[in-house]
């Protein structure tokens, strides 16, 4: 399997990665919400939590839109996407201790986590689209950060920014099966 087959099969699977990107707003809009009802410290654990569901409910949502939910056995480009969740994973830690510094700092670090992560998807689905979303990420961030941001901005702007760019990667998604059917 070549790059541009693993590209095409990924993206086929997960519809261009769009389901995940909505996952991911909704885990942002709980937290948001957890913010706003509750507390800026109980949010972190929203998202936390939310976050490792993002997967699962990811494959459900492909599931139920009509995609498999699942790449070709052998596919090379696995392996980047599980090495991608591992980093991220291994800097949460790092976003936590910002929230316990200052609370405000925790949204933005995560939405510039999140970023990095987003930019190694361009190749995972051959979509340039990716470097674009992990660029806003990660610019929010650095701003909502450097403007000492409430967490419910910062939350909300999280949620807020995914959700748009779902959209975007649904309706990318659908040019494409169009085109390669």
């Amino acid at each position: 399997m070549d790059i541009s087959e693993a590209q095409r099969d990924m993206r086929r699977g997960y519809m261009s990665g769009a389901t995940g990107i909505l996952a991911s707003s909704l885990a942002w809009a709980a937290a948001t919400a957890c913010v706003y009802l509750l507390s800026p410290q109980q949010a972190v654990w929203v998202l936390f939590i939310g976050g490792a569901l993002i997967y699962p409910a990811s494959l459900l949502i492909s599931k139920v839109l009509g995609a498999p939910g699942s790449h070709t056995r052998g596919n090379p480009l696995a392996g980047l996407a599980g090495a991608t969740t591992f980093w991220m994973i291994l800097s949460l830690p790092l976003a936590y201790v910002a929230s316990i510094v200052q609370i405000e700092w925790f949204f933005p670090a995560m939405l510039l986590i999140i970023g990095g992560r987003y930019l190694t998807f361009g190749t995972i689905y051959g979509m340039r689209f990716y470097w674009v979303l992990g660029f806003a990420l990660a610019g929010a961030g650095i701003a909502l950060a450097m403007l000492n941001a409430q967490p419910l901005v910062s939350a909300a702007a999280g949620s807020a920014i995914e959700f748009v760019f779902a959209i975007v990667a649904f309706v990318l998604h659908g040019r494409w099966a169009k085109q390669s059917a």
